[in-house]
């Protein structure tokens, strides 16, 4: 009778015990009184992947002690499902490797991230969970923890901002055209030889051709009258006056029907800063003694009464120095029109560009249609004229095309990199991701690289650094960095123009301020000027307390 008994009582425990393994087990199923929070509240797309942190805490007494628990975070949308990494929990008495969750009750934190997906905008949340319990399944509903994800970012550009630099083309150069006549020692006198030389004779030849060219204006004409610095001071003054008045009727006679706008007359008397410049071109034996006279005295006097003294070297002076002292300058300044654009390339298909200049490829090139021959325009500028601007402008070609490595590699070519050059090769580290090669060149470059260090900021998903970087900075990329941040005014103030996207931001902002009507007004232009954003604004977050 005892034992009967006793197996009663056995089997009526083990009844007692089942029950009471199932009933945790239906409340583990159930996940009542399981609180779940998620941060953020809304799901966010930060740096091409959507972070999340989810925090589960479980009552005393929830988590069977023998049990254990998958989760699966799964975002769902409407284009598909991206699974997060599988978590795994024991209770009390598991021996195994999971993280425990006390039968006492606990609280679970974790960090979850999803890669980004088309779609993903709108989408939620969700863990699905399966508890395993002497070899058997129980699978637990689906719960919804976060709804959406805000795409804010993604309207950043964040290709980085770089500028071409200018081609030089000038529309007006300026040139002189100069004549020089040459005077016996003492005399005032233009002698007829001298309108015979090379210099008078192609000085009138210029005077002649330029009263026919059309593109050419005279603007006016200097005549710079000296003398050698021998004698008295006073004496060649006086000597240099004369020289201007003769020089004077010299470029009458020249001339001709010229017309000037205008004549300067100087007269500069003793040139000794011509003297010192001829001492120094010349082959003189002992020219680094007279340049040392010249610069331990000031005095004009006591200058020359130096060089005197040095009587050998004197007379060589007055042999290959003084004569060339003695002269006259004709300057005659013109303004010449350059080529427009049009002419300008209706020259280069007629005659080539083998005698353009430097500035004239440049300018061909930001002028030409299509990449393949504004390649081939700064390629051959690098290679005739070792130019610097066609490597830099080259490289900006290829970041425009997304070939950032070829970009570097010309960039990497510029020997002395200017601010500009600093700034580019930072946009290729920050595009390479190398952010610690960016940041040193973004600070090397300064200021200039502001709007970039904003850029490499939302890259890597630190607002904060973002806005402070875009404080003060207007437009669209500065405008995104506060919102990013949470300064909806600070965005405000950013925005300016009216282009599609800037009225897709200044909707954000209303939204995020409650102006209903505001934002619909701006939303409703950004979707007229771009279709793009249209299709955006359907599923944009942003915009949900719209749609009633």
């Amino acid at each position: 009778m005892k034992r009967i008994l006793t197996y009663a009582a056995l089997a009526a425990l083990a009844l007692i015990s089942s029950s009471c393994a199932k009933s945790r087990l239906e409340q583990m199923q159930l996940a009542k009184d399981v609180d779940i929070k998620c941060t953020p509240e809304v799901l966010e797309i930060v740096s091409g992947k959507i972070p999340a942190t989810v925090s589960v805490t479980c009552p005393k007494g929830y988590f069977h002690p023998k049990a254990t628990m998958d989760v699966t975070p799964v975002l769902v949308y409407e284009g598909g499902e991206i699974e997060g990494r599988l978590l795994q929990y024991q209770g009390d008495k598991v021996k195994d490797n999971y993280k425990t969750v006390s039968s006492q009750g606990a609280t679970i934190t974790e960090k979850l991230s999803f890669p980004y997906k088309p779609g993903c905008e709108k989408a939620r949340l969700e863990l699905r969970s399966v508890i395993h319990y002497k070899d058997k399944d129980y699978p637990v509903d689906a719960i919804k923890v976060a709804d959406g994800c805000l795409a804010t970012y993604m309207l950043a550009d964040l290709d980085g901002v770089y500028e071409f630099k200018p081609d030089g083309y000038q529309p007006i150069l300026y040139r002189t055209t100069e004549g020089r006549i040459l005077y016996d020692v003492n005399s005032d006198r233009v002698n007829q030889e001298q309108f015979e030389t090379n210099s008078m004779v192609n000085y009138k030849n210029s005077l002649d051709y330029l009263k026919e060219d059309e593109r050419t204006t005279i603007k006016g004409t200097q005549i710079v009258a000296y003398a050698s610095p021998e004698g008295g001071k006073d004496y060649n003054a006086k000597l240099s006056d004369k020289r201007a008045d003769t020089a004077q009727k010299a470029l009458d006679k020249v001339a001709g029907d010229v017309e000037f706008t205008g004549t300067e007359v100087k007269s500069v008397g003793q040139d000794w800063e011509g003297f010192q410049e001829a001492v120094s071109k010349s082959n003189i034996e002992d020219k680094d003694l007279i340049l040392r006279v010249l610069s331990m005295y000031s005095d004009p006097a006591v200058r020359e009464s130096e060089i005197r003294n040095l009587s050998q070297i004197y007379s060589e002076i007055n042999k290959k120095v003084f004569p060339a002292l003695r002269r006259a300058r004709l300057v005659t300044n013109l303004e010449w029109r350059n080529y427009d654009d049009e002419e300008l390339i209706k020259l280069a298909d007629q005659k080539g560009i083998e005698r353009f200049d430097e500035p004239s490829i440049l300018r061909l090139a930001s002028l030409a249609e299509t990449t393949s021959d504004k390649e081939t325009l700064y390629k051959y500028a690098i290679s005739k004229f070792n130019s610097d601007t066609a490597r830099y402008n080259l490289a900006m070609l290829y970041l425009n095309e997304g070939r950032t490595s070829l970009g570097g590699a010309y960039l990497s070519k510029i020997k002395e990199p200017d601010e500009q050059v600093l700034d580019a090769t930072g946009v290729v580290a920050m595009r390479n991701d190398d952010y610690e090669l960016a940041a040193d060149c973004f600070e090397k470059a300064g200021s200039i690289s502001r709007e970039n260090e904003t850029i490499m900021a939302i890259r890597k998903g630190d607002y904060a650094a973002a806005a402070a970087a875009a404080k003060g900075l207007k437009g669209d990329n500065a405008a995104i960095a506060m919102l990013l941040n949470g300064d909806v005014d600070g965005a405000a103030a950013a925005l300016e123009g009216d282009g599609a996207r800037t009225e897709y931001l200044r909707a954000i902002v209303a939204a995020r301020k409650g102006n209903t009507a505001e934002a619909r007004k701006h939303l409703n232009a950004a979707k007229e000027a771009d279709k793009a954003l249209a299709d955006r604004a359907a599923s944009d977050i942003e915009f949900a307390t719209l749609a009633n």
